[in-house]
């Protein structure tokens, strides 16, 4: 069972936002090594058969924005992204509480703007035809909307987290003993 930072249990909605992630690593690590099988087999079309193919550039640049932008956003969901680590660790429960809402939000913010902007440049160039391959222009911007929607959706799972009321710890005093007033 998946178990939040507290040790209480995961919810449904957190298990599938863990599965999503878990895909989401799963085909950045895929485009990755497709980008060194790309790579690898540009280099070796070049420089022994000296015959370059000219689909692999464009392949390449897919790629890399797929693993890019995948890996952000799986950065969001495990925060390995932006934040104020060292001040987050030496400051009050209230004011640390306070930095993961401002960072979830700005977080939440930015993928939104990125996920916006690459899906109307998506959309720009997508009758236009990349020399070399038969793919659209523009066909680079859609991993990165993709993942500026899933870095906001990630960060706003965050910012219900960071919103949500903790549970108390409970103090560890001594059972009263017979005798004990």
């Amino acid at each position: 069972m998946t178990e939040t930072a507290n040790n209480v249990p995961a919810s449904a909605a957190q298990r599938v936002l863990d599965r999503i992630a878990g895909a989401v690593i799963a085909v950045a690590a895929i485009a990755l090594l497709g980008l060194v099988v790309v790579q690898a087999c540009q280099v070796f079309t070049r420089y022994v058969l000296n015959d370059s193919p000219s689909w692999t550039e464009p392949v390449t640049l897919l790629l890399l924005a797929t693993a890019m932008s995948l890996g952000a956003a799986a950065g969001v969901h495990t925060r390995r992204h932006f934040g104020f680590f060292l001040l987050h660790d030496h400051v009050r429960p209230a004011i640390r509480r306070a930095i993961d809402v401002v960072v979830a939000l700005i977080v939440a913010c930015i993928g939104v703007v990125i996920a916006y902007w690459a899906a109307i440049l998506l959309l720009d160039g997508i009758d236009i035809r990349i020399a070399g391959a038969s793919l659209p222009q523009s066909i680079n911007y859609l991993p990165l909307s993709v993942g500026g929607v899933l870095m906001s959706l990630f960060a706003i799972n965050q910012l219900v987290l960071s919103l949500a009321p903790h549970p108390a710890v409970a103090t560890s005093q001594p059972a009263p003993q017979d005798g004990d007033l």
